[in-house]
């Protein structure tokens, strides 16, 4: 059995009862209100596209119309990309603007993430160009230009609530994993450890492992097997091609205001809703939210 949700962001609430009528009557199934004017679902819906039967109603609105498995749907296990998924810039990229170089590394940055570049090479390289950038100038960039993405919080703290592991895994640097985690209230942060000389400036390398997307993978399978549970009984958050293979491996593994490439990839997307959205997709109504 499937479930049909819809989801709009919270700060711009356009779904009514009249546009749930409308679809409902076409889909059949059962309803029910996640959030009022936010989100709602048709469990069981009859239509066989039920998908596409909402996108006709629903129209150019900014809505995210998916279908999911009713099965499993609460999950266990939450991995989740750090740049450009729970914080809304890309670290390396703003590194990079305290140095002046920011269209340079930028540009790089986004072939990477829409998989036209290494991961691995675009990094070095991209690491290499900010040789001899202190560490204070680092924790500075960290405080000031650095902010979390709507709604990645609530998602973080409902699910350990219910029971789930909370894991960031990030391709970017330890220096804002670590503490962007304690701010969103992951369990564990995983991320590249930058090298730095004497004078704690940056040397311009990234000390091995690499973490990249078969880390990612990897530290799926790594988790699950800890938890005694299974990857069906995951779900993983992304915007990059780095994040596309732990996409989809998890049970559910989402493209999140992705890069054309990935969304089109990925398992699921939401391109509207705010990373609450994950929660709605589960199955959370707005009461169970913590906040």
């Amino acid at each position: 059995m499937t479930v049909l949700c819809l989801i709009t962001n919270p700060d711009q609430p356009l779904l009514t009862p009249d546009m749930m009528k409308t679809i409902h009557q076409q889909t059949g199934g059962e309803i029910n209100w996640l959030a009022q004017r936010i989100a709602f679902e048709i469990i069981g819906p009859k239509s066989h596209d039920s998908v596409s039967v909402a996108k006709e109603i629903i129209g150019d609105l900014p809505v995210d119309i998916v279908s999911v498995p009713r099965k499993n749907r609460r999950k266990k296990l939450l991995l989740a990309d750090m740049d450009s998924t729970m914080i809304e810039q890309e670290c390396i990229d703003e590194l990079a603007d305290a140095l002046n170089i920011k269209p340079q590394i930028a540009a790089i940055t986004e072939r990477a993430m829409r998989g036209e570049l290494d991961f691995k090479e675009s990094l070095a390289t991209r690491v290499s160009l900010l040789k001899g950038l202190s560490l204070e100038n680092i924790k500075e960039v960290r405080r000031e230009r650095i902010s979390l993405t709507p709604g990645g919080r609530v998602l973080v703290k409902t699910m350990r609530e219910y029971g789930a592991f909370t894991s960031l895994v990030s391709g970017g640097f330890t220096l804002f994993a670590d503490y962007f985690a304690k701010r969103i209230g992951f369990d564990e942060a995983v991320a590249n450890v930058l090298e730095f000389d004497a004078e704690q400036n940056l040397t311009g390398n990234v000390i091995p492992p690499i973490i990249d997307s078969a880390s990612k993978v990897t530290r799926l399978a790594q988790l699950t097997a800890s938890l005694n549970i299974t990857p069906d009984d995951s779900m993983c958050v992304g915007d990059g091609a780095n994040d596309l293979p732990m996409l989809k491996e998890a049970g559910m593994g989402v493209a999140c205001h992705a890069k054309p490439a990935v969304a089109t990839a990925a398992p699921y997307k939401i391109e509207h809703g705010d990373l609450t959205a994950l929660l709605y997709l589960q199955g959370y109504n707005e009461e169970e939210f913590v906040r």
